[in-house]
């Protein structure tokens, strides 16, 4: 009969199979491309991102694989941000004293703010603005499409965000360190302000270690304590986010209470770091894949008519972000 449970199983597979097998190709294939010399500077996620937007635009619209992204998108990012929580602890943190944890303060409390009344001054869509101002703060790419579980914004807002801070975290990779040596910091605040300043865990770790093993040390705790900041800032988003036609303001995210208790377990419990390092890699690939649904939404066409306001802002933000680190560096380290 057809609604057994067998006939509906197969029946979800026909709808959702075609568009889970595309994101996770996709993601795969971002993975393989992020080992290339040539691209190793970028992550799989922004890769999955501008390979999913290369299919959708010379494909078109895939209206078998709609249903499976929708499903891949909601899953893979909701379970990806819950694991993400094992990669911080809370001890190493507060063990940065309170140079660090001035600067991790500072992402959320000066940079968010900066970046959205930024947004406002430059004509930029308020949404959008939330989601640069959401990556430029926390975590690059991860806290965009975080972010936007509460702020909503289009497929292209979310791509044009992901490129936009990916770029301007590239260009901080390449001149944070070389500005660490002109300006003679040790390798201390090195660290401290490659984890304050740069966008993706990725790009800030790698500007850490140019500076030797103290200071990539120091960055990787450092930012990690900016991830830790996820959470509350996706709830400022939630508590601010108006309500519209379509019904009440969001409320506190499921999976963000997940993040919450990640976090808590990985304070409170020393996981083997096996396990750990397999989490790690099982979350980049979730939030690849949940970047390949996402940018198999979006359309060039939309994100040209975006115009370059949304990339001055970054730019801004980041301006911002290098600037105010570094004083607090300098000053307090």
């Amino acid at each position: 009969m057809s609604s057994d449970p067998l006939s509906r199983r197969r029946r979800r597979g026909l709808v959702h199979g075609p568009g889970l097998a595309l994101c996770l190709a996709i993601g795969l294939l971002a993975f393989a491309l992020h080992r290339l010399p040539a691209l190793a500077l970028l992550s799989p996620l922004i890769l999955a991102v501008l390979l999913g937007m290369a299919v959708r635009n010379v494909a078109g619209p895939l209206a078998s694989c709609e249903e499976g992204i929708a499903l891949t998108l909601r899953g893979a990012l909701r379970l990806g941000i819950v694991l993400l929580g094992f990669q911080v602890s809370l001890g190493q943190v507060l063990a940065l004293g309170l140079p660090g944890l001035a600067v991790i303060i500072f992402a959320v409390t000066g940079v968010y703010p900066f970046t959205v009344r930024a947004g406002r001054w430059l004509g930029v869509d308020a949404g959008l603005a939330r989601l640069l101002g959401a990556g430029c703060a926390v975590c690059g790419a991860s806290a965009i499409v975080a972010a936007n579980t509460v702020v909503e914004a289009p497929e292209e807002d979310v791509a044009y965000a992901v490129a936009a801070i990916t770029l301007f975290g590239l260009l901080g990779l390449g001149l944070l360190p070389l500005a660490s040596t002109l300006l003679h910091l040790s390798s201390h605040q090195q660290g401290l302000w490659a984890g304050g300043a740069l966008h993706e865990v990725a790009q800030a770790t790698a500007a850490a270690f140019q500076g030797g093993p103290e200071a990539g040390r120091t960055g990787v705790v450092t930012k990690l304590g900016r991830v830790a900041l996820l959470a509350p800032l996706v709830l400022i988003l939630a508590a601010r986010s108006p309500a519209t036609a379509s019904g009440p303001r969001p409320g506190v995210p499921g999976f963000l209470l997940g993040f919450v208790g990640a976090v808590a377990l990985n304070s409170l419990v020393s996981l083997d770091p096996g396990l750990k390092s397999f989490l790690s890699t099982v979350t980049t690939l979730l939030m690849t894949v949940a970047l390949a649904a996402m940018g198999l939404g979006a359309s060039f066409a939309a994100l040209v008519r975006r115009g370059p306001r949304p990339l001055l802002l970054a730019g801004l933000a980041t301006l911002f972000i290098s600037a105010g680190t570094l004083v607090l560096v300098v000053g307090l380290a």
